[in-house]
């Protein structure tokens, strides 16, 4: 049977214009587990976002989050007032500091200092990670950060990609915690493996894809970074 194509709906959030995602599936062969969502990144002023679940009756599975920058966690208190503190809150270990670290997560340089709660559990390069029928897996895409991750959903070709990549762009390396040789390996073994097909959401701006990055993106010539 054919695995139902998880819907990814992007919500704009904060100073930082930090697309933060709803992932449900409504075409689930269960109909029991269509109101079971994942939230990928809490930023700042989630209130659009916790308004749609709590619209919508979803049943918020796990936040998970693609790395730890500001504006991709403030929102985590929030969301765990309102959601209540039994959902699961994963990201890569080596993010889980900056959760409270306001210079790991950047707001110590760019605005009022940022602490907020930390993540419950991890998540892993090569884990398998089931929604709704769905099934996605974990990749490890450091470079801007050093636990940037990525998640795949291969059946559906989406990949929701954090700031590793953007259309026409890529996440910026000259942070205290980014590593150029690390996003250059990222960037080209990694994501550039994955199907020219393959939908990008990323962690601002449009959606794109792997085969529009590869012909077009001036970041992913030889010698760009």
């Amino acid at each position: 049977m054919t695995e139902p194509a998880p819907v990814v709906r992007p919500f704009v959030l904060g100073d930082f214009q930090t697309n933060c995602y709803i992932v449900t599936v409504p075409n689930a062969v269960d109909p029991a587990q269509r109101k079971d969502a994942w939230i990928v990144d809490v930023g700042q002023e989630p209130s659009a976002l916790l308004d749609a679940v709590e619209r919508e009756g979803l049943r918020v599975k796990a936040i998970l989050f693609t790395h730890a920058h500001a504006d991709h966690i403030a929102g985590v208190d929030e969301a765990i007032a309102r959601l209540g503190a039994g959902v699961p809150r994963l990201a890569h270990e080596s993010e889980h500091a900056a959760f409270e670290d306001p210079e790991f997560n950047l707001s110590a340089f760019v605005a009022d200092p940022i602490s907020v709660s930390a993540p419950t559990g991890a998540l892993r390069p090569g884990d398998a990670l089931e929604l709704a029928g769905t099934h996605w897996r974990v990749l490890h895409t450091p470079g801007h950060s050093p636990g940037g991750i990525t998640l795949v959903h291969d059946a559906s070709g989406q990949a929701i990609v954090g700031d590793t990549l953007f259309a026409g762009s890529i996440g910026r390396v000259d942070f205290p915690t980014a590593d150029p040789a690390a996003m250059r390996h990222t960037l080209h073994k990694v994501l550039m493996a994955l199907p020219d097909s393959m939908r990008v959401h990323p962690g601002h701006g449009p959606a794109t894809t792997i085969g529009t990055e590869r012909r077009s993106n001036p970041f992913l010539r030889p010698g760009a970074l």
